[in-house]
């Protein structure tokens, strides 16, 4: 076999039979170097190329896409000969800024490290990075018109101007991302391969398992998204998990001999009592003189404590910032959530075809309505978790992924995975279910963080344990990271 870290990134058509399952023409990918995004510290070499395959494998002769990725080639003259491939979650997310750590990580100890861009992405061409709906968004506060109408309209924006370009919106999807990686890994000659992929990704890589099976030697998923989880009909119960969690760890509520403590059943109830209602504030643009008059709602004070149940910093504060909510005292919380609108962003193109192709397509909206029902102080408030509705799908008009594809499936490959037990997205059970269908699985429970925490310095350790001998226990010398 030639070893990877000799790989030369010079233009190469690879006369290769299609990853995509269901493809019947062949297509021939090609790698051809490109300039790098980002490069690993200067102790390590690093490479960087694109992977060019079809927008649409259904469409095999039609328009490609170019994946960039950056190949970090560790020292160590004695390292394995099975990489360890990453990409971001989201989706939408980029994923190639992390070479710019990987000197610090145990990734890179004993093997090469691969940072794969997915198509649609920041650095992909065509990127589908547009910022229709956060100038609608923006719009919609500065000028206080209707949110969901004025998003809707940057959809459809955004839809036209990608549309324009000849974007082929319907080609960018878990399964073709899944097929992207497979491409790469026999392009590069990889006989074995290690999947690293957080939150979406993590069922990003299990997609890749799942259809794609030959080479791949373990998976590491850090609080991974499972396909077969469709995320809106469990959003409001994740969150409310969480911050029940928060609450019982950092509050007197902890003191409390009832499932529900005084100060979360206040929290709800005086959520349960603004519904509907619209509070105002006075905000100055950045960079501006102008003083603006903003409506807000419950929806934003829950999107503010869903950030904060993300910040591994904040979640002590929590119930503290409870507190002031239901005080009234808003505004030292509402501004900073002002202030990141005003700076921009918003849903990527990338984003809506996965997220409605792959998610929404297959919510249930009675499932949905049932958390309402346990949570009635949500219900008006207008909050999605992953700032994609019915409405912005329905807009977006691509078509869903075939069902086999959220369908769970069993596997022997050994699997880490990492959860925090505040995560208001992906909820340690996740890792439970995926552990059912993959018996040789180890779990790492996170007490007290939130997402994403196996990708933080403290998760090192049990990286490097895990590819080193991926069936051997995983043990834990720390009280508050249960090793399972």
């Amino acid at each position: 076999m030639k070893r990877f870290s000799t790989l030369t990134l010079v233009t190469a058509i690879l006369g290769l039979q299609p990853a995509f399952a269901q493809q019947k023409a062949t297509y021939q990918p090609k790698i051809e170097p490109c300039p790098c995004a980002f490069k690993a510290d200067s102790s390590l070499t690093t490479k960087c190329a694109y992977l060019i395959v079809p927008e649409n494998r259904n469409k095999p002769a039609g328009k490609t896409v170019k994946l960039p990725f950056i190949v970090v080639e560790s020292n160590n003259p004695y390292k394995k000969k099975d990489p360890v491939l990453f990409t971001g979650g989201g989706p939408g997310a980029s994923s190639l800024g992390i070479v710019r750590s990987v000197h610090m990580r145990s990734l890179i100890k004993n093997r090469d490290f691969i940072a794969f861009e997915q198509r649609g992405t920041r650095f992909a061409v065509p990127s589908l990075d547009c910022n229709e709906m956060g100038e609608a968004l923006k719009n919609a506060f500065k000028y206080n018109l209707p949110k969901d109408s004025m998003i809707l309209a940057g959809v459809k924006r955004c839809r036209e101007k990608l549309a324009a370009q000849g974007i082929d919106l319907s080609g960018y999807t878990t399964l073709e991302s899944a097929a992207d990686i497979e491409d790469l890994r026999r392009a590069l000659k990889i006989d074995s391969l290690n999947l690293y992929g957080i939150s979406y990704s993590g069922g990003l890589m299990m997609s890749v398992l799942q259809h794609f099976p030959t080479g791949i030697r373990s998976l590491i998923l850090d609080s991974p998204l499972p396909e077969f989880i469709n995320i809106d009909e469990e959003e409001p119960v994740n969150f409310n998990e969480a911050l029940h969690t928060a609450f019982k760890r950092h509050s007197s509520d902890s003191l409390s001999n009832t499932v529900i403590g005084p100060e979360e059943l206040k929290f709800k109830r005086y959520f349960s009592s603004i519904k509907g209602k619209k509070f105002l504030i006075r905000y100055v643009e950045k960079g501006t003189k102008d003083t603006l008059t903003l409506h807000y709602s419950s929806s934003e004070l829950i999107g503010i404590l869903v950030n904060k149940l993300y910040d591994f910093s904040r979640l002590k504060d929590v119930p503290a910032i409870v507190s002031e909510m239901v005080r009234g005292n808003h505004e030292q919380f509402i501004r900073d959530f002002l202030n990141g609108i005003f700076q921009g962003g918003g849903p990527s193109g990338m984003r809506l075809s996965v997220y409605c192709s792959d998610k929404m397509a297959y919510a249930r909206d009675e499932v949905i309505r049932q958390q309402y029902d346990l949570y009635a102080y949500m219900e008006g408030a207008g909050y999605y978790l992953h700032d994609v509705t019915r409405p912005m799908c329905d807009c977006w008009k691509v078509p869903s992924i075939p069902v086999k594809a959220k369908t769970p499936f069993y596997s022997n490959v050994p699997v880490l995975l990492a959860a925090g037990d505040t995560d208001p997205a992906c909820r340690p059970v996740y890792n439970d279910q995926i552990h059912h269908y993959m018996p040789n699985s180890q779990r790492l429970l996170f007490q007290n963080r939130s997402h994403g925490p196996l990708i933080r310095e403290e998760g090192n350790i049990f990286i490097e344990k895990f590819l080193n001998n991926p069936n051997e226990k995983i043990v834990s010398h720390k009280k508050d990271i249960i090793a399972y």
